[in-house]
């Protein structure tokens, strides 16, 4: 292919190619917004509900320590997801718009260029993260204590990156022609195996020796490979335009570089944030193992829900692409609407959840209640409970700008708000008579001045500047 094809890309388009996937380009908003947002959600609820249960699990039976050593390698293993969602952005925006353009050669050449650049960016992050594992765990100032167990845990946990990586391509891929369901199904074999193994694994039941925090790792990577397989083999048979005529051994020069135009923007994004928590971390452990647990549980249950928020601003970065691909950028302001609404009612209700009963939602996490470790994680979900509606907000004004391809926008964005602005004051605040709590005071001044300026980049409509060309589809027959 040409390498001006990241200006003009209508010269391989087909008039009428095959369909597939699903049409978001007309029909209702909202319940195109529905059908695609809820079963990510479902995927990303089964995902954090295995984290939740294996957190309990750990917490338990391996101890307090144990929480700690994975509290310390979320931000790790963060870093590395961000690398995977910010590269694997890209396909779906590229995806979404040669649907909505009709354009099945452009389809095909990014699936398969995206293959390709997806098993080398796993590997090379795997490699790279086992090497330095030990120096980042000293970065990050790990207690002794919980070093040893950290490190192990780490190690096994960054095998899997290969392997999460290919997850993250193909749910993009589906996800960018409006199927969130497949992803779901294969999601739900992954939690469930997982759920089985883990305390297997853990305590050491029938043929499985104990491995205590080990156990854990070993089953958050068996599961996800089983699910891998499982899911490609599904994909093969299926046949169709996911796969027939895509050549998943090259690499097409005009789309890697769309890919890198647009992708590389959201990895240095996603990986920002990841680093801020990893900031975060290091700012927290001074306070002590106390600390370190409440943030481990505290976190996990926020995820929870920032979930809602996440989901429904994916479907609108589809949607939208899927419209801006087709010229309709009437329908943006509908999408928005709609986004805002739906996600701003699911996240006020977790906050008020946060607001009234921390001390039950923290109480699974302990085999016994240490007073210390509910105190500092009952300020955290107190404090962070309006954070959650201003990053709802957020997501769906920055889905909209995503969807239109301008991710270096928001990479801008997120870039001013963690290390401009969360990172100096979590630092400042915590060292004032706020204390720990001057951490979490920071996230909700970062996120409520990330709203502001994505929405503000909305209004003003700069995002309706191409990054990606296309000629208006003629009507699908």
């Amino acid at each position: 292919m040409d390498e001006n094809a990241n200006t003009n890309v209508n010269a391989d388009a087909t008039p009428k190619p095959k369909r597939f996937g699903k049409d978001l380009t007309e029909g209702s908003v909202p319940r195109h917004l529905i059908s695609l947002a809820v079963p990510m959600l479902l995927a990303n609820l089964l995902g954090t509900s295995y984290s939740l249960v294996d957190a309990i699990w750990i917490g338990r039976y391996v101890g307090k320590e144990a929480i700690g050593a994975v509290a310390v390698s979320f931000p790790v293993m963060f870093i590395f997801i961000g690398v995977a969602a910010g590269a694997t952005i890209a396909t779906t925006v590229l995806v979404s718009q040669f649907y909505g353009a009709r354009n099945q050669a452009m389809l095909s050449k990014t699936i398969g260029t995206s293959f390709c650049l997806t098993i080398i960016l796993g590997v090379v992050s795997a490699v790279g993260g086992i090497l330095a594992a030990e120096k980042i765990l000293a970065v990050l100032g790990t207690p002794d204590t919980v070093v040893p167990l950290a490190e192990s845990y780490l190690k096994i946990m960054l095998l899997s990156l290969p392997v999460m990586f290919m997850h993250f391509l193909i749910s993009s891929v589906l996800r960018g022609v409006g199927d969130t369901k497949t992803p779901l199904y294969f999601m739900l074999v992954g939690v469930t195996l997982n759920a089985i193994l883990d305390p297997l694994m853990i305590i050491g039941i029938g043929p499985f020796p104990k491995m205590g925090l080990d156990g854990a790792a070993w089953a958050s990577l068996i599961c996800p490979i089983i699910g891998l397989v499982l899911l490609v083999g599904y994909l093969r048979r299926k046949g169709g335009a996911l796969t027939t005529g895509v050549n998943f051994f090259s690499i097409d020069a005009g789309i890697a570089k769309l890919i890198a135009k647009i992708g590389f923007p959201s990895i240095i994004q996603q990986t920002s944030i990841s680093f801020g928590i990893a900031a975060v971390t290091s700012i927290v452990n001074s306070f002590g193992a106390a600390a370190i647990a409440a943030f481990g549980v505290g976190g996990r249950i926020d995820a929870v829900a920032f979930l809602p928020a996440q989901s429904i601003g994916l479907a609108v970065s589809t949607i939208s692409g899927q419209n801006i691909g087709a010229g309709r950028y009437d329908r943006i302001p509908l999408i928005f609407k709609w986004g805002i609404i739906m996600t701003s009612c699911i996240t006020v209700s977790f906050a008020v959840i946060f607001l009234s009963i921390p001390e039950i939602l923290m109480a699974p996490f302990m085999s016994e209640p240490d007073p210390e470790v509910i105190e500092i994680g009952r300020s955290y979900l107190r404090i962070a409970a309006p954070a959650i509606s201003f990053f709802a907000v957020m997501f769906v004004s920055n889905g909209v700008i995503n969807g239109a391809g301008h991710t270096f926008t928001t990479l801008i964005f997120t870039l001013i708000a963690v290390w401009g602005i969360r990172i100096p004051f979590a630092t400042l605040l915590s060292r004032t008579s706020l204390g720990i709590k001057g951490v979490w005071v920071s996230y909700v001044i970062g996120f409520s001045f990330t709203m502001c300026i994505s929405l503000l980049w909305y209004r003003s409509g700069r995002w309706k500047k191409a990054v990606v060309k296309h000629k208006v589809p003629d009507a699908v027959p």
